[in-house]
C-alpha cells in the first residue's frame, strides 16, 4: 500500500527545505525598485539586529512597492559580538540595497546595551541611545515606525521597543505618527492587523535575509520564513479576525498591532482587527 497524499504532501515540505540549503546565500542582483518622489512619506524600521528588517519587513516592503513611501531601516545594533559588527553591516547593507530599503545607522559599531536592564540601572547611558534616536526621528519625521513589542522576548528587541517609545516622547508636542508594533521571537498577544503578502514578496524577503550570510550558515533560518507566514495566517485568522470565523484565503501574511501616537499618548489604531489583502492599498491604514 502506497503513502497516502498527506505523507506526499509533508515529503514534498521537506524536500524543499533540503533544496533551500543549496541555494546562494546573497550576492543577488537588487529588486526593482518604485521611483520615489522626494517628498515621499518616510517609513522607519528600528531593527534591534540586522535582519529583522527582513523578518518582520512584509508591511514596509508593500509601502514601498506599492504605496510609494520611502522605507527607512534604522540599525539600533550591529550585533553584541564585536569582531562580527564590521561584517553584519556589510551584511545588512546587501540586504536593504536588495529590497530598496534605505539604511541609517546610529554610531560606529551600532548603540550597546539596548535593554531593560540598562534603563533601569544606567538611565545615563540610556539616554545618550535616546537622544539618538530622537534626532533620528526628528530628522526623518516618519509617518509610520516599526518597532518590535514590549513582550518580543529577545533582551534587544524589548530593550528597542522602550527605547523608540522614550525618544518619541522626547519629541515636540506636536509631533505624531502611525507605531506598528511586530513580532518575531515572541507572539503578539493582541494583534489588530493581518496583512497578507504575495509569493514575489515573500521570496525577495527570504532573499534578502540570506544576504545576511554568516548567520543563515549557522541556521538557516531564512528558509523557514515562508512556514511562519503560513502559519501566521492560522494565527490571524482567530486574533485578528473573528474567533470562530472563516480564515482568509491568504497563503503568507505577517501579524502586527497598529497604534497612534501624538500628544504623548499612545493608543491602537482602530477598534477590532484588520485584514489587508494583496489587492488593498496598504497606505490608506496610516491616513
Amino acid at each position: 500500500m502506497g503513502p497516502h497524499p498527506y505523507q506526499r504532501f509533508v515529503a514534498d515540505v521537506a524536500r524543499l527545505s533540503r533544496e533551500g540549503k543549496r541555494l546562494p546565500l546573497g550576492g543577488l542582483a537588487p529588486a526593482p525598485r518604485p521611483t520615489l518622489a522626494p517628498n515621499a512619506p518616510r517609513v522607519l524600521i528600528f531593527a534591534p539586529h540586522p535582519d529583522d528588517e527582513c523578518i518582520i519587513g512584509g508591511l514596509p516592503l508593500r509601502l514601498l512597492r506599492e504605496s510609494k513611501m520611502r522605507v527607512v531601516n534604522v540599525a539600533l545594533t550591529q550585533g553584541s559580538n564585536k569582531e562580527r559588527q564590521a561584517g553584519r553591516l556589510v551584511e545588512l547593507e546587501g540586504a536593504c540595497a536588495f529590497l530598496g530599503f534605505d539604511l541609517a545607522t546610529t554610531r560606529p559599531g551600532g548603540l550597546e546595551r539596548v535593554n531593560p536592564k540598562t534603563r533601569a540601572q544606567d538611565p545615563a547611558h540610556w539616554k545618550t541611545c535616546v537622544d539618538v534616536i530622537a534626532r533620528i526621528i526628528a530628522t526623518h519625521l516618519p509617518r509610520v515606525v516599526f518597532v518590535p513589542h514590549d513582550a518580543d522576548h529577545n533582551s534587544t528587541h524589548i530593550g528597542a521597543h522602550h527605547l523608540v517609545m522614550d525618544a518619541l516622547a522626547a519629541q515636540p508636542v506636536g509631533f505624531s505618527c502611525h507605531v506598528v508594533e511586530t513580532e518575531f521571537w515572541g507572539a503578539l498577544g493582541r494583534p489588530n492587523l493581518m496583512v497578507e503578502l504575495s509569493e514575489a514578496d515573500v521570496g525577495d524577503l527570504v532573499a534578502a535575509t540570506s544576504f545576511h550570510v554568516e548567520e543563515v550558515e549557522r541556521n538557516p533560518y531564512h528558509l523557514l520564513l515562508p512556514a511562519w507566514m503560513q502559519d501566521n495566517v492560522r494565527r490571524g485568522s482567530e486574533l485578528v479576525g473573528d474567533q470562530g470565523g472563516a480564515a482568509p484565503d491568504f497563503a503568507f501574511s505577517t501579524l502586527y498591532r497598529a497604534r497612534r501616537y501624538g500628544g504623548g499618548k499612545i493608543e491602537d489604531a482602530w477598534t477590532g482587527g484588520r485584514q489587508l489583502g494583496r489587492n488593498d492599498d496598504p497606505a490608506g491604514l496610516f491616513t
